[in-house]
């Protein structure tokens, strides 16, 4: 096990890149002593952390034509567009079994990051156990408009990509020395200011929690601010970052396999081709 941090970005179904990474990083025997996962990127480091190849890969797409996995039909009745009972209990208790045994054997620590909605800020929440921590896990990746509230001791909380979507200064704050970065926006993305349309719609929504609406109106600031930090790392050498080189196909809610797949091949392509220079990193 390496003592660095991997910090893993969202992104929703484009998270599929950063399965074909982990999974690379699975085939090569490759750990990390701290993980940090945010929405996405929190439901991808579980099966990375259990060891399960693939499992990731196979969950994304083969449930794609199932309207139970994510509709709008999900939406209108129960109020989250990814179905909860499917995604975190049908799918990991009897579809797709989650290997809890193997994911307690993980020596390192995992970090959940989640909004927390009444004071706006980003907390990292750790995982020990899925079965008693999988809601840290739903939490992180509840999109606002299209997922409930999810409430952990009394809290409200929702994606933690509202608060800290890239959680690279938590992972140099925690002593990480050296730190790998997984993203899921390709090279010379810069996100733009959200639609006011849909800033009226959070407002609305969200108007017993106006920290909310606060962060959807900044959060191109600070996402644009943190790739700017990231780039000054990356420039002197201080943190290794994988990520796609053109903009993929796949979109956040995504129907079509094929394009999955090719975004999730394209993620295991892009480490395998830079696993020399990530150990010249990790071991100098």
């Amino acid at each position: 096990m390496y003592h660095a941090g991997l910090v893993l970005e969202g992104g929703g179904m484009k998270g599929i890149y950063t399965a074909g990474v982990l999974d690379f990083f699975l085939d090569k025997g490759l750990e990390f002593s701290n993980v940090y996962g945010v929405s996405a990127g929190a439901c991808n480091m579980c099966s990375y952390l259990s060891g399960q190849r693939g499992r990731t890969r196979d969950v994304s797409i083969d449930y794609l034509d199932s309207k139970r996995y994510c509709s709008l039909e999900s939406l209108l009745f129960t109020g989250d567009l990814l179905n909860v009972n499917m995604c975190y209990h049908t799918i990991p208790d009897y579809l797709y079994p989650f290997d809890h045994e193997a994911f307690g054997r993980y020596e390192g620590k995992a970090y959940s990051v989640a909004t927390n909605l009444v004071t706006g800020k980003a907390e990292y929440l750790r995982l020990r156990d899925l079965k008693k921590d999988i809601d840290k896990v739903r939490a992180s990746a509840s999109l606002p408009l299209v997922a409930r509230t999810v409430t952990i001791d009394g809290k409200p909380y929702l994606d933690g990509g509202l608060s800290d979507s890239i959680p690279i200064q938590k992972a140099v704050l925690d002593g990480n020395r050296r730190n790998v970065v997984v993203m899921t926006k390709e090279t010379g993305f810069r996100r733009k200011p959200i639609d006011p349309v849909q800033l009226s719609l959070i407002k609305v929504r969200y108007a017993k929690y106006p920290k909310v609406a606060g962060l959807m109106a900044n959060r191109h600031i600070v996402y644009n601010e943190c790739l700017d930090y990231i780039q000054r790392l990356e420039n002197k050498g201080q943190i290794f970052v994988i990520r796609p080189q053109r903009l993929s196909r796949v979109r956040r809610i995504e129907r079509d396999k094929e394009r999955m797949r090719a975004l999730y091949e394209e993620g295991y392509a892009d480490a395998a081709g830079r696993y020399e220079e990530l150990l010249g990193y990790l071991e100098r």
